[in-house]
């Protein structure tokens, strides 16, 4: 009996022992460290961009969009991932590199059906690549949208191209230029650069601007370059396309105003000869403090991008203003102009409290009678074109309309301040 108490105790504390070793075993282990999580962020869209299409977009063209260099290497593997091509926006906007914010932003820009459905179908064949041809050296300048296509490109990418040279100031000015642009992607560049009859940098051209400038009398009087309108510079002897390069240098560049001669002589559109021409004619002492803008008398549908400035918005807040508002074809009330992407909201705020707003001057269509590119440009109708219509051609009727789109009311009601 004793020997088998004995025992008895001995296995109690190899036991207990056994217990005591595990527990600071595993009290005293150390925390394994939880590995790091990093999330991409969205970068800010630049203030003016062109449509292009994704699958032509190199690194460097992603990160101009805003885009980190992390996130433009994720969007370039997604792509090789799929198959080396987005088929549509639905399948671009799966990749978690951009930012359900970011693809709402970049959306209407982007050369691309909406789903996979459409490209299937054939309604956009205009998107598939097709080689570039090219027979002769061209000024791409001169080249109409039909042209373009004729190349090899899209009617959408022929059109964003000459959007692009619009925007410009109705010159692609240099090849450094026309490299810029989002549709030409750095392979189709290496092709169309040997044939481009443009100089390599934008100082190149403006030897070639001076010998197109049209013949004009010297001017009769002196003249404030800074109050001067595209008409005024042409009636100087610029052609169309100098003159619109004049006024958004002006405007663009210089905030609204040539400081100095010097200013102005740097504009590459104004050659040394011509300069010299208007020299003795050229008056900017007057121009020493600009009048000042009444803001309670300004109207939000009419502000200029040089008045958003003067009122302190910097130049993103201004052209996403603008633009937004230009595609809307006004506004009908304060509040879209605090939805608008991109902008300063404290600033607009401001600027919505002090400034009136006239909507007397916005299209306002019925949806039985509103015009097909209309309906289709239009922000707040464009993903329900096509049901109107469609529905319109056997229900002529508002109301019968609007209940077979069956739309959130929130979309709705936007939609409704746009149709009489």
């Amino acid at each position: 009996m004793m020997r088998k108490s004995y025992y008895e105790k001995l296995a109690c504390m190899v036991i207990l022992l056994t217990v005591l070793l595990v527990y600071q075993k595993y009290t005293s282990r150390e925390k394994e460290p939880f590995p790091e999580v990093e999330f991409i962020v969205s970068s800010s869209i630049p203030a003016r961009i062109p449509d292009f299409d994704p699958n032509v977009l190199d690194e460097g063209q992603w990160q101009k969009l805003g885009f980190s260099e992390k996130q433009a290497s994720v969007i370039l593997k997604y792509k090789k991932l799929i198959g080396g091509n987005f088929s549509s926006k639905e399948q671009l906007k799966k990749c978690y590199a951009i930012s359900t914010e970011k693809f709402t932003e970049l959306e209407s820009f982007i050369l691309l059906p909406e789903t996979a459905k459409e490209t299937e179908s054939g309604t956009f064949k205009n998107f598939e690549k097709k080689g570039i041809i090219i027979t002769r050296k061209f000024n791409p300048d001169q080249f109409s949208a039909g042209e373009w296509i004729k190349m090899g490109f899209s009617e959408k990418q022929a059109g964003a191209i000459l959007k692009y040279k619009n925007y410009l100031g109705g010159s692609f000015i240099s090849k450094e230029k026309f490299k810029e642009c989002f549709i030409i992607s750095p392979e189709n560049y290496r092709q169309l650069e040997p044939y481009l009859l443009l100089p390599e940098k934008a100082r190149e051209n403006s030897r070639t601007f001076a010998e197109n400038n049209t013949k004009a009398q010297k001017p009769h009087h002196s003249f404030n370059p800074n109050t001067l309108n595209t008409a005024e510079w042409q009636a100087l002897g610029f052609s169309e396309k100098q003159a619109n390069a004049i006024v958004n240098y002006r405007d663009r560049n210089l905030r609204g105003s040539f400081k100095n001669l010097e200013e102005l002589q740097k504009c590459f559109v104004i050659s040394a000869e011509k300069f010299q021409e208007l020299k003795p004619y050229i008056q900017l002492k007057e121009q020493v403090k600009q009048e000042q803008t009444d803001f309670s008398k300004t109207d939000l549908n009419s502000i200029t991008f040089k008045q958003l400035l003067e009122f302190g918005l910097d130049e993103r807040s201004a052209a996403s203003m603008i633009g937004f508002r230009n595609k809307l074809g006004g506004f009908m009330n304060k509040q879209q102009i605090l939805d608008t992407y991109n902008i300063d909201k404290d600033k607009v705020q401001k600027l919505i409290s002090t400034a009136q707003l006239d909507t007397s001057g916005v299209p306002r269509y019925s949806l039985a009678e509103a015009p097909e590119e209309w309906l289709k440009n239009h922000p707040y109708f464009k993903y329900s074109a096509d049901k109107i219509i469609f529905y319109r051609i056997t229900y002529p009727d508002d109301k019968k309309i609007w209940k077979f789109l069956k739309l959130k009311p929130e979309y709705e009601e936007r939609m409704r301040l746009y149709v009489k």
